[in-house]
């Protein structure tokens, strides 16, 4: 590539709500089937590469809904969250070859952009229960009704072991 145009090309897969739900009808009517998976992915660590690469397999095109850093705020994850801004977060999962699109959402949490998108796959980690139907459940995973009327298919993956952001953020705080 010539100087410039990787960047370029990561930022191209950012996308705002209205151009990643356009561009995923683009993707279903030729037949394409569009995986959907949301995050805060703050300091993105080999657990998040896993993950993600585990749901792109479960489709021809993966959409990561990332949360805002008001939405992150909000989610009580701690004062110092997020530690990178949104941006920063998006150009690193945009970054990644088998991440398709990244659409960054303010809400707390994604229903709204699932009812937009309309993924033929959700996915949630293997702490969230893919066949909890009550959403006032903790286990509930959001937007799985949507995808169902639809036809579509909802799925948990099992995390890596011993990675989570929490934890390499405790390590930090420890080292210092």
């Amino acid at each position: 590539m010539k100087d410039g145009e990787a960047v370029a090309y990561i930022e191209q897969k950012i996308r705002s709500e209205e151009g990643a739900a356009s561009w995923a009808s683009d993707l279903r009517s030729q037949k394409k089937r569009v995986v959907f998976t949301n995050g805060c992915f703050d300091i993105l660590h080999r657990g998040h590469v896993d993950y993600l690469a585990r749901a792109s397999d479960l489709g021809d095109a993966l959409v990561v809904g990332l949360n805002s850093d008001s939405s992150v705020r909000r989610l009580g994850k701690g004062t110092s969250r997020p530690i990178q801004d949104q941006q920063s977060r998006a150009i690193l999962l945009a970054a990644m070859e088998f991440v398709d699109t990244v659409v960054i959402f303010e809400e707390d949490n994604p229903f709204r952009i699932i009812a937009q998108i309309k993924p033929d796959v959700l996915v949630k980690g293997a702490d969230y229960d893919e066949q909890e139907l009550d959403p006032g459940a903790r286990r509930y995973i959001v937007g799985s009704d949507i995808v169902r009327a639809a036809g579509g298919t909802v799925r948990t993956i099992k995390f890596l072991e011993g990675f989570s952001t929490s934890v390499i953020e405790r390590k930090i705080r420890e080292s210092v």
